[in-house]
Parts: C-alpha cells; sequence; structure tokens
C-alpha cells in the first residue's frame, strides 16, 4: 500500500482531535457531577454551585492551554432537547401586522381584500409573505395602486403617487426584512438573559421563522410569554452618577445594619423583586471581590479591611455592585452608578427592591441593568439609573414616535452613528428632553434593558436627531433596529413547538445508550465469527475507531446529538460493515485463484474499491438530501449518517490496510473466513432470472395489496403533516384510553386521539383544539384545559397546578401549526423526487445504461409503496405508533439509500462479469454475479437488521416507529435488488434489444 506513513499519521492524527474534543465532554460531565454530590438533590443549589464554577479554570491541557468552566460547556458535545429536555421552538414574525402598520392600518377595502387573500396563499406556498401580498393585491384588483396605501407620512421618502407597486413591495421588503431581523435580536437578547446554558437561536431558511432551542428549561409558560411578547421601546431621562453615589452610601450602610441583626439571608428574601430575565443569568465568572482583595480596585490596607469577609460585612452592596470611579476614587459623569457579574444582578436587584432600602431612594428614580456586557467576554453589566418625570410614572417618549431611523455616518464619513427621526408629538417631547438634560444621557431602554444612553449635546427640534459615539458598524445597525422595533409591531408567533421533560429525555439517553451498546457488541462478535479472529478482528478495531471519529468529529463540529442521530451512528454501525464485507469476500476470491495472501489481498481492495465507492456514494447523497430538506431530529440523523458514511470508508479501507500489513510483516498467518462460514452460501448456482416471474407476482399481489390499503384506510399522518398537538403525559397510576378521551371530549369540543405510548401509565394525546388560533396564550390555555379534562376525571389529583402539571405528569408535548405543516409535506415530497432523481443520474453516470437506471428506480419505488402499505395497513394493530412523519420520511429515505447500495454492490459485479465473458448470455452473467455476491447480501443485511432489531427493542417508543419503517425496509430492499432491479434491468434491455433488431428487419 502505497503512503502507508501518511495514512497512519492521518489516522493518529484524526484519533488525536477526537479525544481532544470529547475530552471536554468528560470535563464537564466530571464537573456535574461534582455539582449534583453537592446539592444534594436541590436543583437550586446546583444552578448555583455550576454558575459559581463559569469562570473558574477547571481543565488544564497539558499546560498548553486553560480552559474555564465556560469553555469546558461550549466545547463538550450538545445532547438534543429529545435526549435531556427543554423547548425547541419555531416562532413566525407576523409580517401582516408589519405591513398594516406601515399602512398606518389603512381600512382600504382592497388592501385588506389582499392580506386575507395572502393568509390564504400562505398555507400552500414556499413563498415569502411580502411576494404572496403583492400577487393577492394585483388578483384583488390589477389596477389598483400600492402607492396610494403606503404614501404615509413615515414612508414619504421613499414611495410617493408616481411609485410603481413593484417599488413599493421593494420598500415593504426592505422593512419587513429589517423587522425580522430586529425581531431576531431581540428574542435572542432575551435568551441571553434568560438563563439557560447552551441555548440556539438561528434564523431559518424560510424569511420570517426563528428557531430558538432551549434545553433544561422547565417554565414553558414563561418561555413563551418572552418569545411572544411585542419589544416594549422607551426613553427615560437619567440620573447622574455623583447624585445617586451618596444614596447607595446610605443604602449599604442600611443593608449591613439589617445583615447584622436580622442576616444576609432574611434580607434577601424580604426583597419584593420583580421578575427580570437577569436573575437567572449564567453568563458570570468570579466576582471582583478577588481584584478588590488584590488591590486592584480598592486598597484594603487604607480603609483598614484585613480580608474580604471583612469586607463582604461592612459593604455588602458594593462587594456585588463596583461603583463607577476611576483608581482614584473619583466618580465617573453618567447614569452608570456601578458594574456587576451577570450572576450577580439578581442579588443587587434583591437589595434595591427591599422595601426599607427602596425607601432610601427618590420616589423618581428606577434601576435598570444594560442589555449588553461591558467586556467582550459577556462578564460585567452597568446598573443605570432613569428618573421619572411623568405624573403616572410612564416614559415621556415611547417606540410609538419613532418614524424612521438608519445606520449612518458622521460627516467625517468614518464614524457610525443612527439618524432617528419622530413623529411632531414626539419631536415637541423630545426638543423639551434634550433641551433640559443637555450635557445628561438620554435611556433608550427595550424590554426594561438599556440599548444605550447617549450624552445630549443640544437642544434638538424637529425631531430629527443623530446619535455619535458608537463603536461599530454593528452596534449602530443593532441601535436602528431596536429604535423601529417601537414603529412596527412584529410580534412572533409560535407555529412549530416541541417539549420533552427531563425524566423523559434521561429515559431516552438510556434506552439510546442501551441500544447502542448492544448492537455495538451483537456487530463485533458477529464479525468475529463470521470472518475469524484475524480479519474480524482488524474490522472490529476499524469499527471501534470508526465510532472514536464520528463522536469526535461531531463534538468538533459542534453538532447537536439526537435520538435519531444515535439512530443514526447505529445504523452506520451495521452498514460499515459492508465495506469490510465486500473487501473480505474479494480477498477469499482471490486466495480461491491460488494468489498468495499479500497478493491476494492486494487485489481483493483494489477489486471491491468500485463497489464500496458506488454503494457509499448513493447512500452518502441520500444523506445529503436529508440534511438538505430536513430540520431538528432529522437534520441531525443525516448529519451522523452523512459523517458515519465519510469515517467508515476511511476505517475499512485504510485501517484494515494497515493492520494486514502489519501482521505480513510480522510473519502471521491471516485468515478470513471462520470454519463453521468459510462455505456458507459458496459456489451457490440459484437460477435467479428463471424466477423472476414468480417474483413479479408476489411483488404485485404486495403492491396491490399496498395500493388497497392507501386507498381504502389511507395514512395515519401526524401532526407534521396535518398539524396539532400532541401531549404525552405519565400517570401515577395505569390507566384506560378510553377514559383519557372521555375525560378530554368535554373539555377539547371532540374527543382527542389517544394512546397508550410505551408502559400502560402513560399515554400519548393528540388534538388539532384551536391549531388555527395564533393568539399570544393559547398554548398555555390549552394545557390549562387538558389539566383541567383530566383532573375533573379524577386522573390526577385536584390539587395539582399547572407548573407541577407540566414539570411531573406533561413529559412532552409538540405543536405544529398548518402553515409549517404545509411546508413540512411539501418539503418532504421535494425530499424524496429529488432523492429518486439525483441516485437515477448516479446510476445512469456510473455504468452508462439507463436500464439499470430504471431497475434501480422500480425497485426502490417497489420498496416504497410496500413499506407505505405496511404503515397503513398495520396502523392501529401493533402497539406503537404507526404515523407518517418527519422520521418516517427519514427512514423512507435511508431504506431507499439502503435499498440502492445493494443493487449498486450487484451491479457493480454484473458489470465486471460482463466483461470478463462477454459472449457469454447475459442471463448467465446476471445470475453469476447475484450468486456471487450472495455472501455479501446475506452478512450485510443480517448485520445491518439485527443492529436495527436491538434499536427496536431497547431504543424506546420514541423511534419505534421509524425503526420498524428501517427493519421493513431492510428486508424490502434486500429482496428487490436480487429479484425487480435486476430482473427489471434484464427485461427492459431485452426489450430494446428485439425492438433494435426488428427495425434492423
Amino acid at each position: 500500500m502505497q503512503n502507508k506513513g501518511a495514512i497512519l499519521t492521518f489516522a493518529i492524527l484524526l484519533a488525536a482531535v477526537s479525544l481532544y474534543q470529547l475530552s471536554f465532554s468528560w470535563k464537564s460531565q466530571q464537573i456535574k457531577k461534582d455539582a449534583e454530590e453537592y446539592a444534594q438533590g436541590n436543583p437550586d443549589v446546583e444552578y448555583r454551585y455550576l454558575d459559581s464554577m463559569a469562570g473558574e479554570v477547571v481543565y488544564n491541557f497539558f499546560g498548553l492551554k486553560k480552559f474555564t468552566y465556560k469553555d469546558v460547556r461550549e466545547l463538550e458535545m450538545n445532547l438534543g432537547l429529545d435526549l435531556k429536555g427543554g423547548m425547541n421552538v419555531t416562532l413566525q414574525v407576523e409580517v401582516r401586522d408589519i405591513i398594516r402598520a406601515m399602512s398606518n392600518y389603512s381600512t382600504d377595502e382592497t388592501f385588506n381584500k389582499a392580506l386575507a387573500r395572502a393568509d390564504e396563499l400562505q398555507t400552500n406556498s414556499q413563498d415569502d409573505y411580502v411576494t404572496l401580498f403583492g400577487k393577492a393585491f394585483d388578483e384583488v384588483d390589477p389596477n389598483a395602486k400600492l402607492a396610494s396605501i403606503f404614501n404615509t407620512l413615515e414612508l414619504r421618502d421613499r414611495v410617493t403617487f408616481n411609485s410603481s407597486n413593484a417599488d413599493v413591495l421593494d420598500v415593504i421588503r426592505k422593512e419587513t426584512d429589517a423587522a425580522i431581523d430586529n425581531a431576531f435580536n431581540i428574542i435572542r437578547t432575551r435568551i441571553d438573559r434568560f438563563g439557560v446554558a447552551q441555548p440556539n437561536i438561528q434564523q431559518l431558511q424560510t424569511r420570517g421563522r426563528i428557531l430558538v432551542e432551549l434545553p433544561g428549561v422547565k417554565d414553558q409558560n414563561r418561555v413563551r410569554t418572552l418569545l411572544q411578547g411585542t419589544a416594549n421601546l422607551e426613553f427615560w431621562e437619567t440620573y447622574e452618577n455623583q447624585e445617586v453615589y451618596p444614596y447607595l452610601m446610605q443604602a449599604n450602610e442600611k443593608i449591613r445594619e439589617m445583615n447584622a441583626v436580622n442576616g444576609e439571608k432574611e434580607v434577601a428574601e424580604e426583597a419584593t423583586t420583580e421578575t427580570q430575565t437577569a436573575e437567572q443569568d449564567t453568563t458570570g465568572e468570579n466576582s471582583l471581590l478577588a481584584e478588590m482583595e488584590a488591590g486592584s480596585s480598592a486598597d484594603s490596607s487604607a480603609t483598614g479591611i484585613d480580608n474580604m469577609a471583612d469586607f463582604q460585612k461592612d459593604y455588602p452592596l458594593f462587594a456585588v455592585l463596583t461603583p463607577s470611579t476611576d483608581q482614584t476614587g473619583q466618580l465617573f459623569r453618567g447614569p452608570s452608578i456601578g458594574y456587576t457579574q451577570g450572576k450577580d444582578t439578581a442579588k443587587v436587584n434583591s437589595y434595591l427592591n427591599n422595601p426599607q432600602i427602596r425607601n432610601l431612594f427618590p420616589r423618581d428614580m428606577r434601576f435598570a441593568w444594560t442589555a449588553k456586557s461591558m467586556d467582550q467576554a459577556g462578564m460585567f453589566y452597568r446598573l443605570i439609573a432613569l428618573k421619572v418625570t411623568t405624573r403616572d410614572g410612564r416614559p415621556p417618549l415611547d417606540g410609538e414616535v419613532i418614524t424612521d431611523a438608519r445606520q449612518d455616518f458622521d460627516q467625517m464619513g468614518s464614524n457610525p452613528e443612527v439618524s432617528m427621526q419622530m413623529n411632531s408629538e414626539g419631536a415637541k417631547v423630545w426638543q423639551r428632553m434634550t433641551k433640559e438634560n443637555v450635557g445628561k444621557s438620554i435611556a433608550i431602554v427595550l424590554d426594561g434593558y438599556v440599548r444605550s444612553f447617549p450624552t445630549v449635546n443640544g437642544e434638538i427640534p424637529g425631531g430629527r436627531s443623530s446619535i455619535t459615539g458608537l463603536e461599530s458598524i454593528e452596534e449602530a445597525k443593532d441601535l436602528a433596529n431596536v429604535l423601529k422595533s417601537g414603529k412596527m409591531p412584529a410580534p412572533a408567533r409560535i407555529i412549530q413547538e416541541d417539549v420533552v421533560g427531563p425524566s423523559l429525555g434521561q429515559e431516552a439517553i438510556n434506552s439510546g445508550l442501551i441500544s447502542f451498546i448492544i448492537a455495538f457488541a451483537l456487530v463485533l462478535v458477529y464479525m468475529l465469527f463470521f470472518y475469524s479472529k484475524n480479519a474480524g478482528l482488524a474490522a472490529n478495531i476499524a469499527l471501534v475507531a470508526n465510532m472514536l471519529f464520528i463522536f469526535g468529529i461531531l463534538a468538533s463540529l459542534g453538532a447537536v446529538l439526537t435520538l435519531p442521530g444515535i439512530a443514526g451512528i447505529v445504523l452506520t454501525i451495521g452498514m460499515s460493515v459492508d465495506a469490510n464485507v465486500l473487501i473480505y469476500e474479494r480477498v477469499q476470491e482471490e486466495l480461491r485463484a491460488g494468489k498468495g495472501i499479500k497478493l491476494a489481498i492486494t487485489d481483493g481492495y483494489r477489486n471491491a474499491y468500485s463497489a464500496i465507492i458506488d454503494g457509499q456514494v448513493t447512500t452518502l447523497l441520500t444523506g445529503i438530501v436529508l440534511y438538505m430538506f430536513g430540520s431538528g431530529p432529522i437534520k441531525g440523523f443525516a448529519t451522523t449518517l452523512i459523517i458515519g458514511i465519510l469515517t467508515s470508508l476511511f476505517s475499512a479501507i485504510f485501517i484494515t490496510r494497515l493492520i494486514f500489513e502489519w501482521q505480513l510483516r510480522k510473519g502471521g498467518r491471516i485468515l478470513f473466513a471462520s470454519s463453521a462460514t468459510e462455505n456458507w452460501l459458496r459456489n451457490t448456482r440459484i437460477k435467479f432470472l428463471e424466477k423472476r416471474k414468480i417474483a413479479y407476482i408476489i411483488s404485485g399481489a404486495l403492491i396491490v395489496l399496498s395500493i388497497g390499503s392507501l386507498v381504502v384506510r389511507g395514512l395515519n399522518y401526524g401532526i407534521d403533516f396535518k398539524g396539532g398537538r400532541t401531549y404525552v403525559v405519565r400517570f401515577d397510576q395505569d390507566v384506560k384510553v378510553a377514559d383519557v378521551q372521555n375525560a378530554l371530549a368535554v373539555v377539547f369540543d371532540g374527543a382527542p386521539e389517544v394512546k397508550t405510548y410505551g408502559e400502560a401509565d402513560q399515554v400519548r394525546i393528540t388534538t388539532d383544539y384551536k391549531i388555527d388560533d395564533d393568539s399570544e396564550n393559547i398554548d398555555n390555555e390549552v394545557e390549562a384545559l387538558l389539566m383541567k379534562g383530566l383532573k375533573d376525571a379524577g386522573l390526577i389529583d385536584q390539587g395539582v397546578t399547572l407548573e407541577q402539571f407540566t414539570d411531573v405528569y406533561q413529559q412532552s408535548s409538540q405543536k405544529v401549526g398548518p402553515t409549517i405543516s404545509d411546508d413540512i409535506r411539501n418539503e418532504s415530497a421535494i425530499a424524496i423526487t429529488f432523492s429518486l432523481i439525483i441516485i437515477f443520474l448516479y446510476i445512469l453516470a456510473r455504468f452508462r445504461n439507463w436500464q439499470y437506471g430504471l431497475g434501480a428506480i422500480a425497485a426502490l419505488t417497489h420498496d416504497s409503496l410496500i413499506v407505505l402499505g405496511l404503515f397503513s395497513l398495520l396502523a392501529g394493530v401493533l402497539p406503537f405508533s404507526l404515523e407518517i412523519d418527519q422520521a418516517f420520511i427519514a427512514a423512507i429515505l435511508t431504506v431507499l439509500g439502503y435499498s440502492i447500495n445493494d443493487t449498486v454492490v450487484v451491479f457493480d459485479r454484473i458489470r465486471e462479469t460482463m466483461g470478463l465473458h462477454p459472449k457469454r448470455r447475459a442471463e448467465e452473467n446476471m445470475d453469476e454475479a447475484m450468486n456471487s455476491t450472495l455472501r455479501r447480501t446475506f452478512s450485510t443485511s443480517l448485520s445491518t437488521f439485527v443492529v436495527l432489531l436491538a434499536i427496536f427493542l431497547f431504543g424506546g417508543a420514541t423511534i419505534q416507529g421509524f425503526t420498524f419503517a428501517l427493519l421493513v425496509g431492510i428486508v424490502v430492499g434486500t429482496y428487490s435488488s436480487i429479484f425487480i432491479a435486476t430482473p427489471i434491468a434484464y427485461d427492459t434491455r431485452n426489450r430494446v434489444k428485439k425492438v433494435v433488431e426488428s427495425r434492423k428487419k
């Protein structure tokens, strides 16, 4: 083998990188275990323990680099919500409301009819809402002018009476895009301060949709309110730091006195804190007390403080809130009165909101934290003192007065700034505010957090002003979007939601781990049994290395491991055996031909490459299609499948070859088959093509039965495809499905679908009750009705609160709105169609014969129809879900990939056999090719089937339907590659040959 040194070096480096990446997960689990032991079952204590460790160095990598717990947590392998619990939410920004706001809520009949029509079109279209609105407007009245509706005071600079409809739509699109970006930024800021470890917030490909993943979150109602609330923009006058500092000194003294009498814990408990997202922030690291002790913030010897305990005792407020002073103790100018770590903001709030402390400050003084940290590491936040100047306590200006805001540059063209325009009412108030606050700051507050506090340089008449002193263009763009958020309401509504409780997540981890270990062990034992301790051991070493590579690459890419992802890895185990089987079978053929062991290994590897590459590439293409069109767990499955195929190729081809090369140098004997299996399915002479008519009859009957069931019974579509809500509820005792169904029929205006889910004390409830209602609190209302129905029937205790119900009884929930269900259905159809097309084109390119491509597509169609027919026929009969959902589509595409892999291996051998025996009849060559690959087909299919069976039996109820489809697909796919694909190619080839010969005559 050439380049052995380079290959060995690459393998060692890849293994080292994989171990390095996985070491962060190992270290993180160590710290979490320590936290659990320290907390003794108290989740709050565990949370505080981990929070306090954020800035501690916990991992020193051979003295080369030190990592804090925060670093380790960011680099560990991410587990999906189905494995550790949490919420997965897809939000849709309501572009309809933005357009209505831009028109100043026009009552024009054509305009409102167009909006209603656009809503209808959106349910069955992939186009963005602005495009659909434009089509709908032309449809309602082709002669109507959008300019007459959108020539408002706010848009007069960009929309005139002469503007065409296309020009107006461009303006609307730009404004809505900015509103969507702003909505994304607002949601991201809210989540960042919510206190969730490793949140994932990203804009999806469909414009206006935002994905939010919150692992470990329990308060679902709070999350829904937080995500769907409209942005609240306010302008406040501020106090100067010098004015506030004396009050802080008084507050510190009062807190010290109260601590001396009552103890610090009681003072905090007396506080009437407001609910703020900052209270649970986890971005903080070590306290500034360490810096104070070292003398970087104050000289402890000068104040007579001997240690930090004394400082905390005498200065309890300043121990957590560092005043805004320089090194000499001089107070800084501006409204920032101090700063603290993110984790200490809750404690500062508890002090300042205590009634006895609050009374020390002026009644018109309020406090708000900055939304953005003051340091790049995101550790410290400023506290701003706001001044209330109105009788009702409301801000003098809110976001509704903003008519326009955009990022710009100063007169020199070098420094970024924000240009802002207000309406006439706002301009008057703004002129007064700026006149009275020259030299002071005005705070721009969004959702209760200060986004900016620019200094007023002079009175600003006319409502047009510029905000300068910004650090970057990005900051200017963000601030401009913040200001524009007040002008256009852009609420985000939940259109898809998945909630998995922590107990169900832990069960998923356990079941996934068990299925993985069992499947892995079965494959290792099978390879040793079938291919001897020599070749079998080499394959097993490659398999272990393959697992290391897969997990290492997943960790390094920051990919999320889900339960379907584990299924993808386990499936990869079964399919990775295929490459080793192909190689070993070819080596045995070379040995039987009389070649020496060294030459047989060389030729065996070389002759197997074509079949290996063709088979794996077709499966790889299927994985790529899944990744492109899938989402969430399906994308996780595709990710592991793609990575697994690539690492399997490297492990099977190169690592096993290196092992054999090493054994040859040592002079050891290498066996490629055990005595028990050496002659198994060897030298068979089955005439497959003679029996093709029998196979056609069997397959035809199965297809007719499948189509008949599809017509008569149809398919049991999951909420992915029809929309709706599902809840998995676990009771304290076994329940009857009928009792649950009758209990909920009253509250849901009709009986929902109820099925036992796993054990008899757990059910899965599916309903479409009010699924079209997109009001803000509808999800909480439906959950409350669910609980009420179960309470009224006596299935759960009357004293259970909604929070207890969602935390203890409700194990998981899922919601799919009608709009997104249509998109999922369309994307699934595109994925299957696209897969068939690229598979056909690949086979056409590789074999340069369309008959092979037709045979392959016929076999894949055959497999799909039979799997669909079985799901239709057995739905409601088998004790697990056979719904048609995204997971089923992933299963179908995987079956197609596996089936085509098997078919391509047979086709590859047919091509080789015909090349060796060009004068022999095609029927003989095809039969010989299928017989020669029979051992490989048996080994690969059996090992893959056993692997999937382990997942099916031990992987839990969550993916039983998914693995059942794969099990059926493996059996049907193996059958079709022999009895459908090749016979169809043979018959088509003969038919074409006869047509050509008849034309010649």
